[in-house]
């Protein structure tokens, strides 16, 4: 029996797309559910979701929920992940902070400065996690949604080399159906592949009855002044590949538009944008614990979207898809450093995880990437050294940060990050540099 165990199930309504699409294979009727979290509340609700899911999809999933890390893990094949350690008041910090001193980001979770505490109070949870699989379920994969998916991914391998990390993000499919929409097609007659770092791929090949649809993308971008006013068509219109995240993820990456209020306003920014998102999620979780407890039916969406369910019937069953994941660099792209965790296509079956070498990135692109990188990269060794001064020069290689703020500021703004998240970081980090 395939058991697949949840950590920060709390997440609820995350939780509920990735029941749904699972327990939509009928080889997943009986499958093994369990459920984690730190907050009681939180998990009630998550195990009531499972059980509505299960039934309201006829499947007879064993569902359990313990507050006890140990005990959920117990007998896992898949263990997915989607911690948020500190809680919308973690991220509150992470974007109220810098803004205050002329810092301004979207989103966050990434790279720059909120990507690099959000890591740094990531890690020590995710290596306890990580230290129980080696013991309780030492063969199963661990699957990662939680954000920075870069540097997690990248610390997974660090702390617990042996366990099959995997990170999984959904970006890359929903770049491909948006934009088969926008040129009126089927994502379904396209052919899609994209490789470079999670939230800053490039679709490299994109085609329809092998003809490159970069031309018809072009066209109707240059017929819509509203479409050049996105982010993401503008990176496109420089770079020449299409970057597969959003627009609101993606201004923050780069030093081209959060800098001036001309640039933020031409491209429709609004800083500090995931704080509404956060409050939208707590408010989408108050709604659906109330319709679970008042017996009223939630919405379950129809399309199979996320690539853990997808994963896990390939292994399961030897199904043979494609999807993109999240994995160190052993050779994938050649023109990115090995250590690295690099975002490729990868093969699934039953016989697990198969990454495709897609050889060098184009210099156009690995170019935009590698700043983002070499902020992961010194951000992993800070945290594995816990050296607070390597925290904050990791930092000057973001081009949001170093495009905003003198480095006299950014250390300022690093030790209130300190401060306002001390109460998740190691004890190595918290002085000051």
């Amino acid at each position: 029996m395939t058991r697949v165990t949840f950590i920060g199930a709390g997440s609820v309504v995350f939780t509920k797309q990735l029941l749904t699409d699972l327990l939509r294979y009928p080889e997943f009727d009986e499958i093994e559910i369990a459920l984690h979290d730190i907050d009681d509340e939180r998990l009630r609700v998550a195990k009531a979701t499972a059980a509505y899911v299960s039934k309201r999809l006829g499947a007879h999933a064993r569902v359990t929920a313990s507050a006890d890390r140990r005990e959920a893990l117990a007998g896992a094949d898949f263990v997915i992940n989607m911690i948020q350690v500190g809680g919308v008041e973690g991220t509150r910090a992470d974007l109220e902070i810098p803004a205050r001193h002329g810092l301004l980001q979207t989103i966050g979770d990434t790279t720059g400065v909120g990507g690099v505490f959000r890591g740094l109070r990531t890690f020590p949870v995710l290596t306890g996690i990580l230290h129980d699989m080696e013991q309780i379920c030492p063969n199963a994969y661990f699957l990662n949604y939680t954000n920075p998916m870069t540097m997690n991914v990248w610390w997974a391998n660090v702390v617990a080399p042996s366990i099959r990390t995997v990170g999984l993000c959904h970006s890359v499919y929903w770049t491909a159906h948006d934009l088969a929409e926008l040129v009126d097609l089927d994502v379904a007659d396209t052919q899609y592949r994209a490789a470079g770092l999670n939230h800053q791929s490039w679709l490299l090949e994109w085609t329809h009855n092998g003809e490159s649809l970069y031309p018809r993308l072009e066209q109707r971008i240059a017929d819509d002044p509203e479409l050049q006013r996105r982010v993401r068509a503008e990176i496109f219109r420089r770079v020449g590949y299409y970057p597969t995240e959003t627009s609101e993820h993606s201004s923050e990456y780069l030093s081209w538009f959060l800098r001036s209020e001309t640039q933020r306003e031409k491209y429709r920014l609004r800083p500090l944008e995931y704080l509404q998102i956060s409050e939208d999620n707590v408010t989408e979780f108050e709604q659906t614990r109330s319709a679970l407890d008042a017996g009223h039916d939630i919405e379950l969406l129809d399309e199979a979207s996320e690539y853990a369910p997808q994963l896990i019937h390939s292994v399961v069953t030897g199904t043979r898809r494609e999807i993109h994941a999240n994995l160190p660099n052993a050779g994938l792209i050649s023109n990115l450093p090995e250590a690295e965790v690099v975002e490729v296509p990868c093969v699934v079956d039953a016989e697990g995880i198969h990454p495709v070498a897609m050889g060098d990135l184009p210099i156009e692109c690995v170019t935009v990437n590698r700043p983002y990188a070499s902020v992961a990269g010194a951000a992993i060794e800070a945290a594995r050294r816990e050296e607070p001064t390597l925290v904050r020069q990791a930092l000057l290689a973001d081009p949001n940060a170093m495009s905003s703020v003198t480095p006299e500021t950014l250390w300022r703004i690093c030790d209130e990050l300190t401060d306002a998240h001390a109460a998740h970081l190691p004890a190595g980090l918290l002085s000051r540099a």
